[in-house]
């Protein structure tokens, strides 16, 4: 558990990196799409340890490998948690804006833009500033796995 939460925590600085440094010198699609990969794979390492806490309190009996049925799994295990069902949807929605068909506007300008198509033609935009509005949610995701599994620390 607390190795998948330092893992999304070395990920989340990498983001940080790419998005603060990389983007500001470069602004191309590919350093966006780079920074979604990075937070798909920050936000599933905390999905990763919040199944590893669940384990743990004996609330699942396994972990599935596929990230669906992880997601899945989380959806059955607290369904009463609305901020983590946000937060699920946020990532099944990063994860179906990383596999898109995507083009190109403003490239090399501060309005860099990928223009992706998802799921039924939905068009989504995604500018620096929906990427920051996406980088900032991850971190709160990461705060809210914390609190989770620090709440089991507390308890003993």
């Amino acid at each position: 558990m607390k190795e998948s939460f330092d893992e999304a925590v070395q990920e989340l600085k990498r983001v940080d990196h790419l998005f603060w440094v990389s983007l500001k010198y470069t602004r191309t699609v590919d350093v966006i799409k780079h920074v979604i990969d990075r937070l798909i794979n920050c936000i599933g390492f905390g999905i990763e340890a919040l199944l590893k806490y669940a384990k743990e309190k004996k609330l699942v009996a396994n972990i599935p490998a596929n990230q669906g049925l992880r997601c899945d799994l989380l959806r059955k295990t607290f369904p009463d948690n609305a901020e983590l069902i946000d937060y699920i949807n946020f990532y099944m929605r990063l994860r179906k804006l990383s596999k898109a068909e995507y083009t190109k506007r403003e490239e090399f300008r501060r309005h860099v833009t990928m223009i992706a198509t998802i799921d039924k033609g939905e068009i989504v935009e995604v500018s620096i500033d929906v990427l920051k509005e996406y980088y900032e949610n991850t971190r709160n995701f990461i705060s809210f796995v914390k609190k989770i599994i620090n709440e089991e620390k507390e308890e003993h």
